[in-house]
């Protein structure tokens, strides 16, 4: 039986207090007092399912997400329709904004045929929250009367490959994702541990629901997936987003040894 992860990578950005994602090349530092960072939806084959977690900023943007991950699909050779499940991180509109998109005034699906599983608590949350900067209302009104929409409690096991659960730090729910495929683990925690710079670093981002506590998830993840021989997929990693912590030296700390973009095991 075989398995594939790959990372549906939408560009690099520099985005600062403004929030809006200024494309640059990969080499190229951010602005002045802006963080640089990757879009990387991934994108979960097995025999039976196209599973994404999380899907992008869709067109909340400077430019058309949609047709970004779109194209990637299709050079799969998948389409919009052939994905059957979108697991939400958290509900940040960098990471579920591609979960609908406006096309001549009117909302539409992106993934008509597709499960969407949420936090409740966090989609609650949104629900009573206002954000003037995008069309908050429009977008969460029509995904709750239009999409499959399944709303997660603190632990879910949507089905045998998935198993997804409350940890809070980046914002007051974020969720963990595991991914069993075969014997080999992968674990997606959202921005409480979005790159490879988190590795090996204890620090409090002012930006985090929590800093502390999401200081302490990334060294219990850390820990285990070094333990657990686990690939961890980093949605905002600028160099490679899928990556093993290999080694470990009490001075030095993990090291990091990249998997490749298509990862397939048996």
């Amino acid at each position: 039986m075989s398995y594939k992860v790959i990372p549906l990578h939408e560009g690099v950005f520099s985005v600062g207090w403004d929030k809006q994602f200024k494309r640059i090349r990969r080499e190229d530092p951010p602005g002045k007092a802006s963080l640089k960072i990757a879009l990387n939806p991934f994108l979960i084959q097995t025999p039976e399912r196209n599973m994404l977690i999380d899907c992008g900023l869709g067109t909340f943007g400077l430019e058309n997400h949609t047709a970004i991950l779109l194209n990637n699909l299709d050079e799969l050779g998948l389409s919009e329709r052939d994905i059957t499940d979108v697991f939400c991180s958290h509900l940040h509109y960098d990471h579920i904004g591609g979960l609908a998109h406006q096309t001549n005034g009117y909302w539409e699906l992106t993934f008509p045929d597709a499960t969407i599983w949420a936090s409740e608590k966090e989609w609650a949350k949104m629900l009573q929250t206002s954000d003037e900067e995008v069309p908050h209302d429009e977008f969460v009104n029509f995904i709750e009367a239009r999409g499959d929409l399944e709303l997660m409690g603190d632990e879910a096991e949507p089905n045998e490959y998935i198993r997804s659960y409350t940890i809070g730090g980046h914002t007051e729910f974020s969720r963990l994702t595991e991914v069993r495929l075969g014997k080999q683990l992968l674990i997606m925690a959202g921005d409480v541990l979005g790159t490879r710079g988190a590795i090996n670093r204890r620090y409090a981002a002012k930006y985090d629901f929590d800093g502390k506590k999401s200081m302490a998830l990334r060294e219990e993840i850390q820990e285990r997936a070094y333990r657990e021989n686990a690939i961890l997929m980093a949605y905002h990693d600028t160099v490679h987003p899928l990556f093993r912590l290999s080694d470990y030296d009490a001075d030095k700390g993990y090291h990091i040894t990249n998997v490749e973009p298509i990862y397939e095991a048996g």
